[in-house]
């Protein structure tokens, strides 16, 4: 499995401050448990922050937020080569759900209660004590779209199984996908299976079919 679209900078030293709301923190933990990557990433931040807030003084950086740029900044300076870190990989999860999502669930992907969307597309609605974000894995029939539509805010999409096409790209098994306002799409479950993503996000979505509009408020999303 290669994964080839990772969480931002921005989400990652959030989520190491632990200053991240619950929905966004399923999606970044559950990204970390599926890739190795993203995983040496975040203990480089949390070193580097560690050794900031240890060693320079509030005064130096003018302010926390100071500290955290000045992480990022290391972060995305070429590491300097090493004899490889061994590291033991998460426990394989039954149903290919991975920690913390498995628990969220309650079960295997095979065992649990979707409810239908229509056309084939089914959601569990997942419940946090999050007032800031909407948290759902979405099943999507193989070969068919999403409706398209753009965002109110910020959309997570976390490819747990079969793969989907948007635009250019393609989003496989532990991609992350990070939409915005600015971006308008009809992403694609490609062909060989159906497509099952975690979808996090902090305001409804805005499609343009006026059908999809008019039961949006019933499904939630």
């Amino acid at each position: 499995m290669t994964i080839r679209h990772h969480v931002s900078d921005d989400l990652l030293l959030s989520y190491a401050a632990g200053s991240l709301a619950e929905g966004w923190s399923i999606a970044v933990a559950t990204h970390l448990a599926l890739c190795p990557a993203c995983r040496r990433r975040l203990a480089l931040a949390e070193s580097i922050g560690g050794e900031l807030l240890e060693t320079e003084t509030l005064a130096d950086h003018g302010s926390v937020d100071d500290a955290w740029a000045s992480v990022r900044r290391r972060l995305q300076q070429p590491m300097k080569p090493s004899a490889p870190a061994r590291e033991t990989p998460p426990a394989r999860q039954p149903g290919g759900l991975p920690e913390p999502l498995r628990s969220y669930v309650g079960g295997d992907i095979e065992t649990l209660a979707w409810r239908s969307l229509g056309r084939g597309a089914y959601h569990i609605p997942i419940r946090t004590a999050d007032r800031e974000t909407k948290v759902r894995l979405l099943r999507i029939p193989a070969g068919k779209p999403v409706p398209e539509h753009s965002h109110g805010g910020r959309e997570l999409t976390l490819v747990l199984s079969g793969s989907f096409v948007d635009g250019d790209e393609i989003f496989a098994r532990g991609d992350l996908e990070d939409a915005d306002a600015s971006l308008t799409h009809q992403p694609v479950a490609t062909p060989e299976t159906d497509c099952i993503c975690l979808a996090v996000t902090d305001a409804p979505l805005r499609f343009r079919s006026w059908a999809v509009r008019a039961i949006q408020p019933f499904l939630g999303i």
